[in-house]
């Protein structure tokens, strides 16, 4: 009994010695690589000879010795673990230093994260990856096995490669290969010659795992993860568009074997014998290559000839047409995506795509794509109706190609179509030559062309026209070989318009010119004639003003000029520059000039009187070449006056109106003064007899002649001589009137008896005041306009 319990004592105590004894460790060497996650290694040299074991990480350089980061170990050198924690982002060179050990620059380690990268390639091509892609049952794969794990003197530990199959299994036997114990190279290995015969269709994915046991098990040091799926369908074919409308392209996808040839075509069509007529192969696309003639036999393509029964199929429904049919080689993950284009020529039919294995011909796919014809509209921004130099917006839709054929016809213009900007020229002459205004459509469908009618070389009188938008370059008499549609226009010449604020300005007063100018001119030009005036003192000058979006356009004259110029008539010429959007009439201070090609001669008219300069210019608007038009009117410079109507008596406390007539412009602001006349000395205990009362107004426009009023509020004032004092701030004008304030009359009504009606009748005067007759100057077709008060508003149209 004693016996068998030292028997089982000495077994405890060899359990234990087992338990504690340590694992061998990796001895490390100088310039060595040690890996995060390592567990037991011993530095070479260290152990049970020196105190304070360290490596050292530093900043900078050996002799700078800037350490920023130290990793301890214990009493002989050993480290346990290397964690991440303690090298956190400083890996590289460390150092080993111990108490009584100096520091040596060739006494060190490189730390690193270990890294393994994994990836899945075509076996016969191992630069392709198919990492996501498909690949077929017929296709031999390899894993590849990237790593930086290099132990020197010492095994190289080993990882396996885990594949997750489609139902969830997970096997390291795979494709007949070994995925279970890889030595790690420090480089790139490959575990290839996987078949995947027999394997079922689906997803698969990888990933390189350390196995237990090793120092980085389940550190998190694993690999990436790959997928792949298996195919069990030879080849198949889709289509991005079930139909296409002409002018659009579309693409077909071929899903097969990896890195495999086959020949993609669009079927014949009985009656079609232009290559023009089919969707055509887009050139230059990678992985497709154009086959221009039918005798297959001849084209070796992926180390191989077509099988007899393809090359026969294929020359019997090919149309051996250009870019009707072509070699395809598939990518690395099977498939190859092929655009196919088409014009406003290619048939509106359905076409059948077909995508044909080289070496067998039962293995093949077909999609059919309908191609439609497309449309094209046109709209005009506005109403339609446009006056000749105006800009106008043309747009609309085109669904039949990339671009939109524009041409006009109208009056005496060519029969079957003109260019908007030339409209004398036919959009196709006679030798073929096309003329067409070419605008591009976008990709969204739409176009828009901005058709500035005051860039039209030649001239394009007032009238009707219609213009067409065509989807390919054919003219009026050829419009069933294309889409079209047609917008009509009504084109209009140009006008102005205009008015004064007044025909009456007072000297300092401002004068508005207001006017419309049809046409879209950016500007319009001012001329103004009086007596020794020419738009300046001594010298001709003329103003341009601009013309707002909507055809409107203001001209001021300010105060500060009228004040300045003499009383009388003054004759204006305003100067529509029509068509060709530039003044063809322009001066310098003494002559009116003409625009080079208008043949006019300089004209000097500063020593003319008022209405011969205008009726000069008016001359030289009217010369053939010219195509200005323009519009007239006068006004009058009169000294600022205003006029008080007679007050009368105003009884005491009551409240009246003063009121008057003026020349001075409406909106005019009016300060007018109620004084008392009265001065006389009074006692501390009486009240003063001195009243006033001030109140500001505005002029008015009236029947003929502007107006103002005030109301005054006489509570305050006694009978006494009042004067009353109008003054215009604008003008510095003033003017003065009495009126006397009485005693206030009671008015006592006698009693009326029941049956009594009294009936009060009213008698109105009304007195007429004849007009002022005013010599009428010479200003040509102003004679009617000139007189005195009255604004000439006439508008001349050139036709």
């Amino acid at each position: 009994m004693k016996s068998m319990t030292k028997l089982m004592v000495v077994a405890m105590l060899l359990v234990a010695a087992l338990v504690v004894a340590p694992v061998a460790a990796r001895t490390v060497y100088p310039g060595d690589n040690i890996y995060v996650g390592e567990e037991n290694i011993q530095f070479d040299g260290v152990s049970g000879v020196y105190s304070n074991v360290r490596y050292v990480h530093l900043s900078g350089s050996f002799n700078d010795w800037n350490i920023d980061n130290t990793i301890l170990t214990d009493a002989n050198g050993n480290i346990s673990e290397l964690t991440a924690s303690t090298v956190g982002t400083k890996t590289g060179t460390y150092y080993v230093i111990a108490s009584g050990l100096s520091q040596n620059v060739s006494r060190y380690v490189n730390i690193e994260y270990p890294k393994v990268e994994l990836d899945v390639v075509l076996d016969t091509a191992r630069s392709d990856s198919v990492n996501g892609k498909s690949v077929t049952r017929d296709t031999t794969i390899a894993f590849k096995l990237q790593d930086n794990i290099v132990f020197n003197g010492t095994p190289q530990p080993t990882i396996k490669i885990e594949v997750t199959m489609p139902g969830g299994g997970t096997t390291t036997y795979f494709g007949n290969q070994s995925l279970q114990s890889l030595s790690t190279t420090g480089g790139v290995q490959y575990c290839g010659n996987i078949n995947l015969s027999g394997y079922e269709a689906g997803t698969y994915t990888a990933q390189a795992k350390w196995p237990s046991g090793s120092d980085f098990y389940g550190k998190g040091f694993d690999s990436n993860t790959v997928s792949f799926d298996v195919t069990t369908k030879a080849v198949s074919l889709t289509a991005s568009k079930d139909s296409v409308v002409r002018g659009k392209s579309f693409s077909v996808t071929i899903t097969g074997e990896s890195k495999a040839p086959y020949i993609l075509l669009v079927k014949k069509v009985g009656g079609l014998t232009s290559d023009e007529k089919y969707p055509l192969i887009a050139p230059g696309q990678t992985g497709v290559y154009n086959v221009t003639k039918n005798d297959y036999d001849d084209l070796k393509f992926g180390g191989g000839n077509t099988s007899d029964a393809v090359s026969r199929y294929v020359n019997e429904n090919a149309p051996g047409l250009n870019y009707t049919q072509a070699w395809i080689e598939t990518t690395a993950g099977g498939t190859r995506t092929v655009q196919f284009n088409t014009t406003t020529a290619t048939d509106d039919r359905q076409f059948t795509i077909r995508v044909q294995d080289v070496r067998d011909a039962t293995k093949y796919d077909e999609v059919k794509v309908r191609v439609e014809k497309g449309a094209v509209t046109i709209t005009a921004a506005g109403t339609g109706t446009y006056y000749i130099g105006e800009e106008i917006t043309l747009e609309g839709t085109c669904t039949e190609g990339d671009k939109v054929y524009l041409f006009i016809t109208g009056p005496n213009l060519p029969s079957d179509g003109a260019n908007p900007l030339k409209p004398g020229e036919p959009v196709i002459d006679r030798y073929g030559n096309l003329n067409f205004l070419v605008v591009d459509v976008e990709p969204d469908d739409t176009w828009s062309e901005k058709w500035n009618t005051a860039d039209i070389e030649g001239t394009l009188d007032a009238g009707g026209y219609t213009i067409y938008a065509v989807s390919a370059p054919v003219d009026k008499s050829d419009l069933s070989d294309a889409e079209y549609d047609t917008i009509s226009i009504q084109l209009r010449s140009g006008f102005i318009s205009a008015t004064s604020s007044g025909a009456v300005v007072a000297k300092g007063d401002d004068l508005k010119l207001t006017g419309v100018a049809q046409g879209d001119p950016s500007e319009v030009y001012i001329w103004i004639f009086g007596k020794n005036y020419y738009g300046e003192p001594g010298k001709l000058k003329v103003r341009p003003e601009t013309v707002e979006d909507d055809g409107t356009f203001e001209f001021e004259l300010k105060g500060g000029d009228t004040k300045d110029l003499a009383a009388g008539q003054y004759f204006v010429v305003i100067q529509h520059p029509m068509m060709n959007g530039k003044a063809d009439i322009t001066a310098n201070e003494s002559y009116i000039l003409g625009s080079p090609e208008s043949g006019f001669s300089p004209v000097k008219i500063t020593g003319l009187q008022a209405s011969a300069a205008a009726n000069a210019l008016i001359s030289a608007l009217d010369s053939p070449n010219i195509d200005d038009t323009y519009v007239k009117l006068t006004f009058v410079v009169e000294e600022p006056q205003i006029f008080i109507n007679p007050i009368g008596d105003v009884p005491a406390g009551s409240t009246f109106t003063i009121s008057g007539t003026t020349n001075l412009a409406v909106g005019d602001t009016l300060n007018v003064e109620v004084t008392s006349a009265a001065f006389t000395p009074t006692g501390k205990g009486e009240e003063a007899g001195f009243a006033s009362v001030a109140r500001t107004t505005q002029v008015k426009a009236g029947d003929g002649v502007n107006t103002w009023s005030v109301e005054i509020d006489g509570s305050a004032f006694k009978p006494d001589q009042y004067i009353v004092k109008v003054e215009c701030i604008e003008t510095d004008t003033t003017a003065t009137a009495n009126f006397n304030v009485v005693e206030a009359r009671p008015t006592t009504q006698p009693p009326v008896s029941p049956t009594e009606t009294v009936t009060t009748t009213t008698t109105a005067t009304t007195t007429t005041v004849p007009p002022t007759e005013t010599e009428t100057p010479g200003f040509g077709a102003l004679l009617a306009l000139a007189g005195l008060g009255a604004v000439a508003y006439l508008v001349l149209r050139r036709d």
